[in-house]
Parts: C-alpha cells; structure tokens; sequence
C-alpha cells in the first residue's frame, strides 16, 4: 500500500506542475498514475466484504471520473462517474452503519452547506441543474453516512475515512468553481490535493 501511496503524492506533484505550466501531456499521463496509485491502495487494503468491495468500486469509478474530466467535452461523463462513485460509498456505509443512525443532529450541517452551495452556484449550473442537484444529494448522504460510520464505530479506521470524506467534499467545491463560476488556476492548485489527499485516506481506510 505504501509504494502505491507514493506514486500518488508524486503523480499528484506532477499533475500540479502540468497544471502550472498547462502543459496537456504532463496532466494526463500524471493524473492517470495519480489516480490508479488511490485505486491501487484501495485493492490491496480491501477486505472480501461487500462493505469492501463497494468502497473500491467507488474509488474505480472516481478514476473514471479523473480521466473524464481531462477531455474538454468530459465533464457531464466525469459528474456522472463521480456520482455513482458517490452512491457506492453510500452503499458501502448503510451496509456498516443502520440507515436509522444516520438522522442525526450533525447531519443538518453537511445539508446546510449543500443548500448554500446550491444557491450559490444556481445562478450559473444552466442546463445541468437537474444533473448538478442530483450529485450535490449524493455527495451529501455520503458525508452524512461517514458521519454516522464514524459515530458508530463500525470500521476499524472511521476518523480516517470521515477525514477522506470531508476533503473529497471540500473538492467538489474547488470543481464547481471551476466549471461554473470562475476558472482559474488556484481552483485545481487547491481542489486537486484535497480531491487525492481524500481518495488516499478513504482507500487507506477500507481495511
């Protein structure tokens, strides 16, 4: 697990020094290696539990996700991708933590942030509000299922997951950003670390 960490953080280093420069081939062969390096950690801590295999599916299909988003016209595939990786998570949790723990009071933050995001990017998601509503709704349940697994102590690391959780969250906000309000390099120079350094923790924690 350990050397596929460190491909990574080091494909990660890359795909920010592509970013930089905007050089097109660096960001692709480095976030592909970056992204399998997540996937790959995920396979070899993964235990033979549906909990486990539907985390790493998850983490299969944010690599989906990745290699979309590199294409001009990818983005709606990469949503996609990421949603349904988003859902397997969710399956993942309710299959370790009851559905019935997760209506708690700490639940109401995570849906107060996704309301405000929602109003926030409103004004500019056009055509794709049906699409962005349903992933915002996805995302969401999963922060709210970590919670509850964290909560519940069902897994043998719930901080680190909870952790991965909360960065591939605080991501999305960077994406979003970019896409819909203002692109800008400092949208991926941020959003690109807490996207690996949550995937990294999630997979670190399917054990």
């Amino acid at each position: 697990m350990m050397p596929a960490t460190v491909v990574c953080l080091l494909g990660l280093l890359y795909l920010l020094k592509g970013e930089l420069r905007r050089d097109l081939g660096v960001r692709i062969v480095s976030k592909v290696v970056a992204s399998l390096g997540f996937l790959i950690v995920g396979l070899r801590a993964m235990p033979d539990t549906r909990f486990g295999i539907l985390m790493v599916l998850g983490l299969a299909l944010g690599v989906v996700g990745d290699i979309a988003l590199l294409a001009k016209r990818g983005f709606l595939l990469g949503l996609v991708a990421f949603l349904l990786g988003h859902l397997h998570y969710v399956l993942a949790f309710a299959t370790v933590a009851p559905l019935a723990t997760w209506a708690t009071p700490i639940a109401l933050v995570p849906i107060a942030i996704a309301i405000g995001a929602l109003r926030w990017l409103w004004p500019h998601v056009g055509p794709l509000r049906i699409a962005v509503i349903a992933y915002v709704a996805v995302i969401t349940a999963m922060v709210i299922g970590a919670l509850a697994v964290w909560r519940g102590d069902a897994i043998a690391h719930p901080t680190r997951m909870l952790a991965g959780t909360l960065l591939f969250f605080a991501s999305d906000f960077a994406v979003a950003r970019e896409k819909f309000v203002v692109s800008s390099i400092g949208n991926r120079i941020i959003g690109l670390p807490l996207y690996y350094a949550g995937q990294l923790l999630i997979a670190w924690s399917i054990s």
